[in-house]
């Protein structure tokens, strides 16, 4: 035979390397290295469509009638729960791929969750309702979450002892390459989507996401197990690859739940806060793309439209009334300057009975309003704006005026969505740029302090910076400087994860525990974007940007990753552990 499968995977270190950490890989450790790497960026990028396609999706498929949008709070609230079933399902294949990358070897094993993820991420798409969309969700994540702990495992075995920190380093820097890929993908489908090219951006982000499944064809044709994993595949040591109670046994127990505990912080610190940031930043843009749309006059334009819907309620049941505004397009302008928030269940009472079928006159309206409003002092004030708007509407609009307000509103809305969906995106671009450089520095910083120091510097780091952006990230600019920095600080703690995990088990335990480290915390995990939800509609439900609020609470979830250090063994510079 000719090509990889004559070159040796055993690593080929040398007395006393000197010169780049790369000039000791051959042709094959790059080989290993870089399908190993496409494994980890297409893993990312699926889980990157599904953040940017989290919202988007939530309000198509929780919309109670179509052109009608849900709440903000099931869009938040149903959000997180899809986000826990994916990380419980990140958790579950984490742990049982870990035992097959033991038992069955790494290559193998990839292959399978490659395909895994890959499959159900293009599903997704064909999502009908939002539990079949945390189902596809909780399948892609078995996938996502076997792929890491096989795959670094197979770049720590195959890698000489000095060049293997900084392979794994890149390895897991260029993760954020498919991260900033999934942000380019969701600019591009959400321009689609606008010409009409595309009847459904997210849904075609998960089409996309589908394309790995490739990858796993070059896997199995080329790729073959460690020597080190071979050596004791076929011994007497057979019955104890990918053992649990061999892990729990008193020689690695310590070992297992110190990587448990560091692998928790940083998990919750990212999937529990800092992708939410991209929720934080569509309510911060948001207020910027309509106070221009008050300064231009909309809002006033919008108070004239409600009056003149009160005026002729009949325009309803017209094909242009068909397709009117939604109540929050108008509400989020607050109608007008001087029309206080009780304005809300008249114009909702309107949609209401028009999307009942329910005949449409003042009086119903009115009383359809008076009850929406029920709870204490809000129906004495639906009362009196109702009064207030009945004596002005008479001369507030035309039918005809009205089909022209609806055509504006409905354009203004989609535009200020397509700016949305653009800046979300830059948002994704920020925080992954950060992270490449951030992971980067992690390895570099462990080559000269060792790995204990440079993950307390990382924990540090993320705790203020996590924090910093939650309490002040008011305005465009700060995202081009706050956002990287955020994510330079949280995502160098996944590179530490990728270069320490692999050297506290042995060749027979080391897709184990290292699956078990960086994925059982998910399970925890899970509960994290449910308490910054519960936090958000709860605690801070009364803030005007609660989810700022719960964001900062959160970030003290970094501090358990630093206690946890004081327990944690010192690897650097020793070879890994047999």
């Amino acid at each position: 035979m000719h090509g990889f499968e004559e070159m040796s995977s055993r690593p080929a270190d040398s007395a006393a390397p000197t010169g780049p950490w790369y000039k000791e890989l051959n042709r094959y450790h790059w080989f290993v290295l870089i399908v190993a790497a496409l494994g980890w960026l297409f893993d990312t990028m699926d889980q990157q469509l599904f953040n940017l396609a989290r919202v988007p999706a939530m309000r198509e498929l929780l919309a109670p009638a179509p052109g009608i949008s849900p709440s903000q709070e099931d869009v938040n609230f149903y959000g997180g729960i899809t986000t826990s079933i994916f990380l419980i399902g990140w958790a579950a294949g984490g742990l049982g791929f870990g035992i097959l990358g033991d038992r069955v070897g790494r290559a193998k094993t990839m292959m399978w969750t490659i395909l895994l993820y890959s499959a159900f991420t293009g599903l997704s798409a064909l999502s009908w309702d939002i539990w079949s969309f945390s189902f596809f969700r909780f399948l892609t994540g078995l996938g996502v979450g076997g792929e890491f702990a096989v795959g670094v495992s197979l770049v720590a075995e195959v890698m000489p002892t000095r060049a293997r920190p900084f392979a794994l380093g890149l390895l897991q820097a260029l993760s954020a390459i498919g991260n900033i890929s999934a942000a380019v993908i969701s600019l591009v489908l959400v321009e689609m989507e606008e010409s009409g090219w595309v009847g459904s951006a997210w849904r075609a982000m998960f089409v996309i996401g589908a394309g790995p499944a490739l990858l796993a064809i070059l896997i199995r044709s080329k790729l073959k197990e460690p020597e080190q994993w071979q050596a004791i595949s076929g011994d007497q040591l057979k019955k104890k690859l990918g053992s649990y109670s061999e892990l729990f046994s008193p020689k690695w127990r310590k070992n297992a739940f110190v990587g448990l505990f560091m692998a928790f912080a940083g998990v919750v610190g990212l999937w529990g806060i800092g992708f939410f940031s991209f929720d934080l930043n569509r309510s911060v843009f948001k207020k910027t793309f309509e106070a221009e749309a008050r300064e231009q006059g909309e809002a006033d334009k919008d108070q004239k439209f409600v009056l003149g819907l009160l005026a002729h309620p009949e325009w309803l049941d017209t094909e242009a009334g068909k397709k009117r505004p939604q109540p929050t397009q108008l509400l989020d302008l607050k109608v007008g300057p001087e029309i206080p928030k009780s304005a809300e269940p008249i114009y909702a009472a309107i949609v209401a009975l028009h999307t009942e079928k329910q005949a449409i006159d003042k009086s119903t309206v009115f009383q359809k309003a008076i009850s929406a409003a029920s709870a204490g002092d809000k129906a004495k004030h639906a009362d009196e704006a109702y009064k207030a708007y009945l004596s002005r509407a008479e001369v507030a609009s035309t039918p005809e005026s009205l089909t022209e307000d609806s055509s504006r509103v409905s354009a203004r809305f989609k535009r200020i969505n397509k700016s949305l969906g653009f800046w979300v995106a830059m948002t994704s671009v920020m925080l992954n740029l950060g992270a490449f450089f951030g992971i980067y520095f992690f390895t570099y910083v462990t080559h000269y302090t060792g790995r204990i120091p440079a993950f307390a510097l990382a924990f540090i780091m993320a705790f203020f910076s996590t924090v910093m952006v939650f309490a002040y990230l008011t305005e465009f600019s700060q995202i081009f400087w706050m956002i990287p920095i955020m994510g330079f600080c949280q995502l160098s703690l996944f590179g530490g994860y990728a270069i320490y995990f692999p050297e506290l088990f042995p060749t027979h335990l080391r897709s184990t525990g290292t699956s078990f480290c960086y994925n059982v915390g998910r399970f925890v995990a899970a509960s994290g974007p449910l308490a910054l939800g519960a936090l958000s509609s709860n605690v801070f439900a009364g803030y005007p940007e609660p989810m700022r609020y719960a964001g900062v609470w959160m970030s003290g979830i970094f501090i358990i990753g630093l206690m946890a250090l004081p327990f944690a063994p010192e690897t650097k510079g020793k070879d890994l552990p047999e």
